[in-house]
């Protein structure tokens, strides 16, 4: 009888590069290494054959008089190369591989549509979309999502430093959390159900339950943007958090969150970074200002007529950056006190000014990317929002429930984590920094 172990690699992989680092392996000690022909150049009576990892890029040098099925090797194929390894300051992780032997596992039947093996992919965003698993063995375009496991890596582990609980929620529901018409809407078991804008509910429920609580997952937006901005599924970055004094406890925990994350990045991701060309700011505090003042404020700097007093357009965004990048040095600035009349039911009102909520939106370099603020908890308070907006409380009796049980003083916020990884890098448009868009136009591949 047999018994399974963990594994233990006996390849060239993260481990091994890292003992080479480390003038653990030393020159001429046997290796084998597994990944995709990335480029071939062949030199004559030598070729660089350059291998694609999770790890980055290896340079393999294959001496013709030494192994002599060179003509078989193709870019694409999979293949196992062993040989001796020696340090070459020039090459990739400083070593490179003197090839000895090659198997290979499989051939492309097709050429590639894309040529990613160049530094840039000289191709539209539509046939990079189009050939999207394809383009991301680009090195630069699986750099952008390195980065974003980095940013998601940020929340997680913050979080969990700071006593929170990570949940998941279901994302089919009878109800949606922000109301309105923008909801897809499905069949389900021959009762209308829709795909959830927002794990609201769900999240202030669990604060009943472990006080602090966050998820990372996808919700849908049936919105019919068509913008560099918008997408109709993208992941957000949610948390809720209870026993709060204020809504300040919720941005000094994102402002927390934000710091860790770009030091985690600076430290753990500085390859990625490079390859990028990503400069990242500095955090030390972020400014905060109320929405009616700064839009005043805003106005008359750039001599802009207020359009919508209840709510911020795109270019008021941009002028909001620039102003306060211009007044800080801030690239982020949290607008605070949003008008009750846009904000979702379960907002609490300033009781200094019902007209305005304890809510906010955290803006980077001119973009929204988190809207948060703190809660209603009491049952009678929230009743009562709810039937001032004559709101059907049909479906959502469990939702109810928890407040009329009693619940806490408590607060959340969601970030968009597309438009963090669009504005960090930045790319041009929220559909690079996703790995398959679901826009009004896509739903493959």
């Amino acid at each position: 009888m047999e018994f399974v172990t963990e594994r233990k690699e006996t390849l060239l992989t993260e481990l091994c590069v890292d003992k080479i680092a480390h003038s653990e392996i030393k020159d001429d000690q046997k290796v084998s290494l597994k990944g995709t022909i990335h480029t071939i150049r062949d030199m004559g009576d030598v070729a660089f054959v350059i291998i694609r990892r999770r790890e980055g890029l290896f340079q393999c040098v294959y001496e013709k008089s030494i192994v002599s099925d060179f003509s078989e090797l193709k870019e694409g194929q999979v293949v196992k190369i062993s040989g001796l390894i020696r340090s070459e300051k020039r090459a990739p992780h400083g070593f490179e591989i003197l090839v000895k032997e090659v198997l290979i596992y499989s051939t492309p039947k097709k050429s590639m549509p894309l040529q990613i093996s160049k530094w840039k992919l000289n191709t539209s965003l539509e046939a990079n979309l189009d050939y999207r698993a394809v383009a991301l063995r680009n090195v630069r375009e699986r750099a952008v999502f390195k980065i974003q496991e980095g940013i998601t890596r940020g929340f997680r582990d913050y979080l969990y430093k700071q006593g929170f609980t990570e949940i998941h929620t279901p994302k089919l529901g009878a109800k949606s959390a922000e109301g309105g018409a923008n909801l897809f809407k499905l069949e389900y078991f021959h009762k209308p159900a829709i795909l959830q804008q927002s794990p609201q509910f769900y999240k202030q429920m669990m604060v009943g339950v472990f006080d602090r609580v966050f998820e990372t997952a996808p919700v849908f937006r049936a919105e019919k943007h068509n913008t560099k901005r918008h997408l109709n599924e993208y992941t957000s970055l949610d948390l809720e958090m209870g026993y709060i004094d204020s809504m300040d406890d919720i941005m000094d925990i994102e402002t927390g969150f934000l710091k860790y994350t770009i030091e985690l990045l600076r430290k753990d991701y500085k390859k990625e970074l490079d390859i990028l060309s990503v400069e990242l700011p500095e955090i030390k505090e972020i400014p905060r200002v109320r929405f009616d003042e700064i839009k005043r404020l805003v106005s008359e700097r750039y001599d802009r007529k207020i359009k919508n007093p209840y709510d911020l357009e795109p270019e008021e965004e941009e002028l909001i950056g620039k102003y306060i990048k211009e007044k800080t040095g801030s690239d982020f600035v949290f607008v605070t006190h949003y008008p009750t009349k846009k904000r979702p039911f379960y907002a609490m009102d300033d009781p200094t000014d019902p007209k305005f909520t304890l809510s906010f939106d955290l803006l980077y370099k001119g973009l929204e990317i988190t809207t948060g603020g703190q809660r209603i908890h009491d049952y009678e308070e929230l009743i009562k929002k709810m039937e001032k907006r004559n709101m059907d409380k049909e479906g959502m009796e469990d939702y109810l429930s928890i407040f009329a049980y009693g619940m806490p003083p408590h607060g959340g916020l969601g970030i968009g984590l597309e438009r963090l990884t669009m504005e960090l890098i930045g790319l041009e448009n929220i559909r690079q920094a996703t790995l398959f868009p679901r826009d009004q136009r896509r739903l493959v591949p």
